[in-house]
């Protein structure tokens, strides 16, 4: 452990839930409970679950008392796919090029020179091969491995992972003229499709988040957005009238909701669900976002 580390749990104690926590040494506590001292680790105050007001607060809630069954199929990157077609059309599919239950069952031989592989149960499971003929293979096999061996939910008390059967997936890999992707996360409370957040530059290793609303104008709710000049915006792509529309379809009944789409040369493609942006645990976003989207997500008289 870092002396610098050491010096962050000596100035706010709770900090080591998040060291102990990474490294599944506190499993064994309720879900309320790691809740609660994870979330005074990372905002250095106390949780309310009892009458909770800001988004990174009721995304805890939620967590802990909006648990259907089929979120388990939504935050599966396989089964996922036939709520989509099911839903909006499998035009918005990006094409699947095989599922298996071991990473030793891939196939390389039978897999394009350019893929993506992906397991099915988590977040960060992420490889994109380029080049198949220069890939490291046993290095992809450690990573994929590491992942299946874990279970996801345990981390940040994720409950829709907690039952996603661990599988291995391959996907085409997509790229437009411009030889990088931009993501599009709308944010969706009900149905209702607050905002947008672009995720540009992420093929350079260089992520850049910014929110704009449906007319196109910079909404300053994160870091990033606040340091920007007045005039700052960005490209607004033809679809995204559309995209709008398919995230609305998509969060129907769903207190809160992250539809995530690509744009690819015009075209729209699904990209994942989320439930818990950063687990509810987002720095990054201004107290305004905070408080704004929080009043967004209805608990109704569920409180506890």
């Amino acid at each position: 452990m870092q002396w610098s580390k050491v010096g962050e749990y000596i100035y706010n104690p709770y900090k080591i839930v998040n060291y102990l926590g990474n490294r599944g040494k506190l499993n064994f506590l309720s879900d309320e409970l790691f809740l609660e001292l994870k979330y005074r680790a990372c905002f250095n105050k106390k949780l309310d679950l009892k009458n909770p007001t800001t988004f990174n607060e009721k995304l805890q809630w939620l967590k802990l008392y909006d648990r259907r069954p089929e979120y388990t199929q939504l935050v599966d990157k396989y089964a996922v796919r036939r709520y989509i077609a099911e839903t909006i059309g499998e035009d918005y599919l990006i094409p699947l090029l095989g599922v298996w239950d071991r990473f030793e069952d891939v196939d390389f031989n039978q897999l394009p020179e350019q893929f993506v592989l992906k397991s099915t149960h988590d977040s960060g499971g992420v490889l994109i091969c380029r080049d198949k003929s220069a890939w490291n293979i046993d290095e992809a096999r450690k990573i994929i491995n590491k992942c299946l061996k874990r279970n996801y939910y345990y981390y940040g008390r994720e409950w829709p992972y907690k039952n996603v059967p661990h599988k291995v997936i391959a996907e085409k890999f997509m790229t437009d003229s411009s030889n990088g992707l931009i993501d599009y996360k709308f944010f969706c409370f009900n149905g209702f499709v607050d905002c947008v957040m672009i995720c540009i530059e992420r093929h350079l290793n260089n992520p850049q988040f910014y929110f704009f609303n449906e007319e196109w104008e910079l909404l300053r709710l994160n870091k990033r957005g606040m340091a920007v000049p007045q005039d700052f915006t960005l490209p607004k792509p033809q679809c995204i009238d559309m995209m709008f529309n398919l995230a609305r379809k998509l969060s129907k009944g769903i207190p809160y909701l992250r539809v995530d789409f690509y744009e690819c040369d015009e075209k729209i493609y699904f990209g994942e669900l989320t439930f818990y942006p950063d687990s509810g645990f987002d720095i990054n976003i201004t107290d305004q976002a905070n408080e704004r989207w929080g009043k967004l997500i209805d608990i109704g008289e569920r409180k506890i």
